[in-house]
């Protein structure tokens, strides 16, 4: 069995990788095309490691950290799932419930309690964040946290952030 650990390669070809398999590929679609083709994630290339800003890494969230494409269409299929189910008007609905602060696994928690979920069925956590920051964008809500990490120089880490409705701020 052939390995295929690609890894990226500095050079005068601009972005390049190079493939444990002996194949250099040139640009970071044909690196994904390769990895796709053998089974690997195509967001980290089989590396389980995705990188957050320079010299910080984690565990791939594509892929839930294995460098497996089954894992990484599994996860697409059901966060496609979660955005059919956890739409802003039920977000929005939750959120209207709290005169106070709440925190993103407190809304999580009531949305996958509301719709009956059991834990890890759907990543109702990203899916939340997402549609919370949608409300932050629009002015609905603020968010009262400050960062739980500065990643690099330019990236910061919320770990449960924490938000409240503008108009109980006065806003």
């Amino acid at each position: 069995m052939t390995k295929h650990t690609i890894s990226p390669q500095t050079g005068i070809m601009g972005e390049a990788f190079a493939c444990e398999c002996g194949v250099v590929l040139v640009g970071r679609m044909t690196a994904e095309l390769h990895a796709a083709e053998n089974n690997l994630c195509s967001v980290c290339l089989g590396s389980a490691l995705e990188q957050v800003a320079p010299d910080v890494a984690r565990d791939c969230t594509a892929c839930a950290g294995t460098g497996r494409r089954k894992e990484q269409i599994t996860w697409q299929l059901a966060y496609a799932e979660a955005e059919h189910l956890i739409t802003m008007t039920v977000v929005r609905g939750i959120v209207s419930g709290f005169d106070g602060p709440f925190h993103l696994s407190e809304i999580a928690d009531t949305v996958r309690a509301g719709l009956g979920l059991p834990t890890g069925r759907l990543p109702v956590g990203p899916r939340v964040r997402d549609l919370l920051l949608q409300l932050q964008v629009a002015g609905e809500i603020t968010m009262l946290s400050a960062p739980d990490e500065m990643l690099g120089t330019d990236m910061v880490l919320y770990r449960d952030p924490q938000w409240q409705r503008a108009r109980t701020l006065g806003l």
